[in-house]
């Protein structure tokens, strides 16, 4: 029965602090970490995510990388038994939800932005947001002679050979590789450091000159020279309905804006498709999984239009799944798909912003999972009750638990955010140590669970019009039930119910 029991454990990560290497690229806070890492494990939990920011390691100067900082914070995680998950953070830190500290991409190449602004994502008032070089530029060499794609190569060849020891050692065993901000697979469509404030629709942003010339040549293909990118799509705290292209029969119904979403949508898929298949040559053979991060906007689903989610690049309808395409594209790469929002529940969001975070978590989940995709999420703000963890639950095994093997549905794994003090005292801690007890099927931590193959190559490239047939037709989400059949309960719950080559392999 145990053994039967086993395929129902769903490993659980903590994400450490955003400033544990602190904004000089040093780790000072040995000590604390140390006794936190010990909190961690008498948890029971797996291991540990961490950013691994490119502004603070490459920080001086092309190519000049120092890792020390990490290092010595990996030794920690080793010394404790836990295993880590690596984020390749190329995106700043500072000015999204949850940001306590700032580190922006090196100022090296922010230097190139003073005489070539358009690196970065614009918005159609030509403001700029620096939290992340446009996709535009990936394949532009501005950067002391590199591309934007091989930048990102480079500094991931760097971590996998200065990082040898911990791979080998099993102990980094997720690489997540960041391809927007706040490492998120999306456009910077809802930037609170511009103003934003939720339930905004926000922006497309492709208005820099390397986007739009890509814009205006696939028009032009199309046979449509014409066509420009939209100027009747608002502003950041725009409604929908206050909008020509997002109110009912807009301009995104027509053809014109049909092609224009399609376009932007695809750019953000193909850019995360080239700079996995980079992740792909540099850790080939590692046993590691490659994730990529999708942000979980869940506000104006319920509206026909999806507002928010086609500013953000994600091409979602009624009838049309834009989650799916990226799940097919990340089929090629052998790569995971982790979502967030997963402790929401429906009935603690405000009723003006059409806000459904368990049908979209349903969507997304189940999107992946028809793809046959590892599929892991996240929480998206820090809850310490019963009823967030009961969501997740919930979400981890969507029918329940399955006595005579694995269910037919479940999480590859599911982090935490964030690390904190508070977590680790009183009551808190008592709740998240029967939280993750319950994410382990009550079987108690074992380290043998899913045990990670070496990577292989990435398969060649799908055709876009392949990945596109994920699109549609939209089927139903799998089914989830109501609630989890394995609870917590706790008597402090404050959730309110009504509210290029190879780049060298890890093995010879």
């Amino acid at each position: 029965m145990a053994g039967n029991m086993l395929a129902n454990y769903v490993q659980v990560y903590v994400m450490l602090p955003l400033d544990v290497v602190s904004v000089d690229n040093k780790f000072e806070k040995g000590d604390e970490t140390r006794a936190q890492l010990k909190k961690l494990t008498e948890a029971g939990v797996d291991g540990v995510m961490i950013d691994v920011w490119w502004g603070l390691v490459e920080g001086k100067g092309p190519k000049a990388y120092d890792w020390s900082a990490y290092k010595q914070v990996f030794d920690l995680v080793h010394e404790a038994g836990l295993k880590l998950q690596a984020i390749m953070s190329f995106h700043q830190c500072g000015g999204n939800v949850g940001d306590i500290v700032n580190i922006p991409i090196p100022q090296w190449v922010r230097d190139v932005g003073a005489t070539d602004p358009d690196i970065f994502y614009t918005n159609r008032g030509g403001t700029r947001n620096i939290e992340y070089l446009t996709l535009g530029v990936d394949d532009q060499p501005l950067f002391h002679g590199r591309t934007a794609v091989q930048m990102y190569a480079d500094y991931m060849t760097s971590f996998r050979e200065n990082m040898k020891k911990f791979l080998d050692a099993g102990t980094i065993v997720d690489i997540e590789v960041g391809l927007g901000p706040a490492g998120e697979m999306r456009y910077p469509s809802y930037p609170q450091s511009q103003g934003w404030v939720f339930p905004g629709v926000g922006e497309f942003i492709c208005y820099d000159k390397y986007l739009e010339a890509d814009f205006k040549a696939a028009a032009a293909k199309a046979g449509h020279p014409e066509w420009e990118l939209p100027d009747d799509a608002g502003e950041y705290n725009d409604t929908p309905e206050k909008t020509q292209f997002f109110k009912d029969n807009g301009t995104y119904l027509t053809e014109k804006g049909k092609f224009f979403l399609s376009w932007y949508s695809n750019k953000l898929i193909k850019h995360g498709d080239k700079v996995l298949d980079e992740a792909n040559k540099v850790f080939l053979g590692c046993r590691v999984q490659l994730a990529i991060k999708i942000s979980g906007i869940h506000w104006w689903y319920r509206v026909p239009n999806h507002a928010a989610e086609l500013t953000a690049g994600y091409y979602n309808l009624d009838d049309r799944d834009g989650y799916r395409t990226i799940a097919r594209m990340l089929t090629r790469h052998h790569a995971s798909m982790n979502f967030t929002c997963a402790e929401m529940r429906d009935s603690e969001q405000s009723e003006e912003a059409k806000s459904a975070p368990e049908e979209l978590v349903q969507q997304v989940l189940s999107a992946g999972w028809r793809e046959g995709l590892h599929v892991a999420c996240e929480n998206a703000l820090g809850r310490f009750d019963a009823t967030a963890y009961n969501t997740i639950l919930r979400n981890a095994r969507p029918k329940g638990i399955n006595k005579n093997g694995p269910p037919e549905h479940k999480l590859f794994g599911f982090t935490y955010l964030r690390l904190s003090n508070e977590l680790l005292e009183g009551q808190n801690y008592a709740t998240f140590q029967t939280f993750v007890e319950k994410m382990h099927a009550n079987l108690g931590h074992d380290p043998s669970v899913d045990p990670v193959a070496p990577l292989e190559r990435s398969k060649p490239e799908m055709p876009i019009e392949m990945i596109l047939k994920a699109a549609q037709p939209k089927l139903e989400p799998f089914p989830f039930d109501k609630n989890t059949d394995l609870p917590v309960k706790d008597h402090t719950d404050v959730g309110d119910e009504s509210t290029r080559g190879s780049r060298g392999t890890c093995e010879n």
